[in-house]
């Protein structure tokens, strides 16, 4: 694939940093029981993913951005389609967006934040199956 050996792919695919090949997540971001429950090695190349205690709680800081990145794109969605509408209703628009994409937010902020201190390996990569 093209974006293969890019940090770009790990995120969209949410997949190790290190191989791109094993499963990030225990599962599915919108499975409630395991809500954005992160593995505690990758499956395929055995890469631990905790470097510390409470390794991930530098992602919220992620998620604020990308939680403000999905407000934006709700707002500018309005403008493009020249909805007149006011700013209550824009707000909560903006909210039921938030709302409904929390538990994409949280594991996208948390690969992104993976994604800072992990790098893709391409020979690790090579020889996992």
């Amino acid at each position: 694939m093209l974006l293969k050996g890019t940090k770009l792919y790990s995120i969209l695919f949410i997949k190790c940093p290190r191989c791109h090949k094993g499963k990030f997540l225990e599962a599915n971001p919108y499975k409630l029981s395991n809500f954005n429950k992160v593995k505690k090695h990758c499956p395929k190349c055995q890469l631990k993913y905790s470097i510390e205690p409470s390794f991930y709680t530098g992602s919220m800081y992620v998620s604020y951005a990308v939680g403000i990145a999905v407000a934006v794109a709700v707002y500018v969605l309005t403008l493009l389609f020249g909805l007149d509408i006011g700013i209550g209703t824009l707000f909560t628009l903006i909210v039921v967006a938030l709302v409904l994409t929390m538990p994409w937010i949280a594991a996208v902020s948390k690969i992104i934040w993976a994604n800072f201190f992990f790098k893709f390996d391409k020979h690790i990569a090579q020889n996992v199956n």
